[in-house]
């Protein structure tokens, strides 16, 4: 047993984002899994994974432990109570992020928070939803990553800008993977001014690569305070030599 384990017991993550935002797809990614996880309730009691197959969309209580077997190592919880539209989700959310963020049992804390925001909705990533959490939640105690995901999305938009410029689809899509990027990146760059605007700004923004969340765990290291969480981090993913690497030579 790994002894960051043995003293914290394991790396808690609130997962935040709406339905279809990729929740799912991107633990699966970090936990190398293609399996369901494993939920179980806050009095310890397994949940029928079949029940909950779709927990990351929206359908679990924010106390629910998510693990996936393939990287035990993560707890996940999951929130969905902004897109609920309900007061009551919105106050459970709130209540369990100062609770846990401020923890005096590390074992108990959300060590990080992972705030999943799909760029689908290109003209318009940023929703009353977000603007509810960053301008309401203190988040002081936790540090937030913003995940943005569905990139791919992206794709489509190129390619349509392309076409309206008189190419045709056979040469878009040879041609749309440059102006892909640079969408990409001045999307980000305007979601990143409207976060930093808000009361309780995220940490740190990032563009989820479908395949690889290398990305997403370094920033993670890099926005946490303690070294013990950071190795807690790294332990993790066993499998992840580079990151493994990367971790101990810094």
């Amino acid at each position: 047993m790994n002894p960051h384990f043995d003293r914290i017991g394991h790396f808690r993550v609130l997962v935040i984002g709406r339905s279809k935002a990729g929740k799912t797809t991107l633990l699966q990614r970090v936990c190398n899994s293609t399996e369901l996880s494993e939920v179980t309730n806050s009095k310890g009691g397994k949940i029928d994974p079949t029940v909950v197959q779709g927990s990351l969309e929206g359908h679990v209580n924010i106390e629910d432990e998510i693990i996936f077997q393939s990287n035990p190592g993560f707890i996940f919880h999951d929130s969905r109570g902004f897109e609920a539209g309900s007061e009551d989700e919105v106050k459970l959310m709130k209540k369990f992020v100062a609770e846990r963020a401020a923890a005096l049992i590390l074992e108990q804390r959300i060590h990080v928070i992972w705030y999943c925001i799909p760029l689908t909705d290109y003209d318009r990533p940023i929703m009353p939803a977000e603007e509810l959490f960053f301008n309401e939640c203190n988040i002081a105690n936790v540090p937030v990553i913003v995940v943005l995901t569905k990139a791919d999305a992206m794709e489509l938009v190129a390619i349509g800008q392309l076409r309206d410029e008189g190419l045709a689809m056979k040469e878009a899509k040879l041609r749309a993977g440059e102006l892909t990027t640079e969408i990409l990146n001045k999307l980000k760059t305007r979601i990143e001014a409207q976060l930093a605007g808000f009361k309780y700004p995220p940490k740190d923004c990032m563009n989820k690569d479908q395949a690889d969340c290398n990305p997403l765990l370094r920033c993670t290291v890099d926005a946490l305070d303690e070294k013990e969480l950071q190795k807690l981090v790294m332990s993790t993913q066993r499998i992840n030599f580079v990151l493994n690497i990367e971790f101990t030579i810094r």
